[in-house]
């Protein structure tokens, strides 16, 4: 007797779990990683160059661009995932090797098809930057990126690295251009970065006042950032080289030495562009032996920073036979050829 009306209740409460479950399943599920706190999870329902739009139900989460470590999309070929975790570390070499083996024609996703095409292009152009590649086809391969995906996440990060490759390439003018499209973006730590990049084009360039101005304004900027406070640290080491090449050696020793007092060794691009500043401003004074230590530290302390690192060898090579060593002179060109070959051309 109390059979049948319990017989009569049971499909209906599994098709409603059923339904459940296959709704849950169905649900596109992408994941933007923060730089600071917990993921936000849901759908990408937009994307433009200043941030994502994230659509979780009827929850609808706007994400700003300068917030975003990463996004892992809903059904991420292998390669990509790998290669994405590799490029992020700085292992460029490695990413390269995953990120060749991803089929863009079995992408249906537009946006994770850019991710992919992105980070290839990254991890080309970072390995061009110290020799191990052609500039001119990372040049290529990140332009192709930023004009087939003008409002993806990635697109100041392709202008940064466009305007690396611009200085690397001597073309100061471009580099300046493609500097100053992250003064576009919505973050207030993106524009001083805009501007200190552009200090950095100037002094390779060799316009030190110029320089030396840009790296003032990140300096005298209003900030709250960690990122912000970062990059007026940088500028400081960046505004002593430019001291040092206008002749003011000593100035820039000073204010070298006032960073190194604070300096984080866990931090290998700050302490590599500190003591690669102490070496030019060693070197701007006369003082080659000093300038030999400073250029030594990069080199035995900080050789994860590839730029820095090479920089800090050719400058070596310079400077050894003027302290009577031209023995450490070689052996600094030999490691400068087998770990970046090309550098400098």
């Amino acid at each position: 007797m109390f059979g049948l009306p319990l017989r009569r209740k049971l499909p209906a409460a599994i098709c409603s779990l059923l339904w459940l479950v296959a709704g849950t399943a169905i649900a596109q599920v992408d994941r933007v990683y923060l730089k600071t706190g917990n993921p936000v999870s849901g759908k990408i329902a937009d994307m433009k160059r200043e941030g994502v739009v994230v659509e979780s139900g009827s929850n609808k989460q706007n994400v700003t661009v300068d917030l975003i470590e990463k996004i892992l999309f809903e059904g991420d070929p292998s390669p990509l995932t790998k290669g994405r975790e590799f490029a992020l570390d700085g292992q460029w070499e490695q990413a390269l090797d995953e990120l060749r083996r991803v089929d863009l024609s079995g992408i249906n996703r537009e946006m994770v098809k850019a991710d992919a095409m992105f980070y290839t292009a990254k991890s080309e152009s970072q390995l061009a930057l110290v020799g191990r590649g052609s500039t001119a086809e990372a040049i290529k391969k990140m332009r192709a990126f930023v004009d087939a995906n003008l409002q993806s996440i990635h697109f100041f990060g392709a202008a940064k690295t466009l305007g690396d490759l611009a200085v690397a390439t001597g073309n100061y003018d471009q580099a300046t251009k493609y500097y100053g499209a992250l003064a576009q973006a919505p973050s207030a730590d993106l524009k001083i970065e805009s501007v200190y990049l552009s200090g950095l084009a100037k002094l390779r360039q060799g316009n030190a006042a110029e320089a030396q101005t840009d790296f003032e304004k990140v300096v005298g900027a209003s900030v709250q950032s960690t990122t912000a406070l970062r990059l007026q640290t940088l500028a400081k080491a960046g505004r002593a080289v430019a001291l040092s090449q206008q002749g003011k050696g000593d100035e820039g020793l000073k204010l070298v030495d006032s960073l190194i007092t604070e300096l984080n060794s866990a931090d290998s691009e700050m302490g590599s562009r500190i003591y690669n500043a102490q070496g030019a401003s060693f070197e701007a004074t006369g003082d080659f032996q000093g300038a030999v230590l400073a250029y030594l530290r990069t080199h035995l302390l900080f050789s994860g920073q590839a730029d820095a690192h090479a920089e800090a060898l050719s400058k070596l090579i310079e400077l050894w036979p003027k302290v009577g060593k031209p023995d450490r002179a070689a052996e600094a060109r030999t490691e400068l050829q087998e770990r970046y070959p090309g550098w400098g051309k």
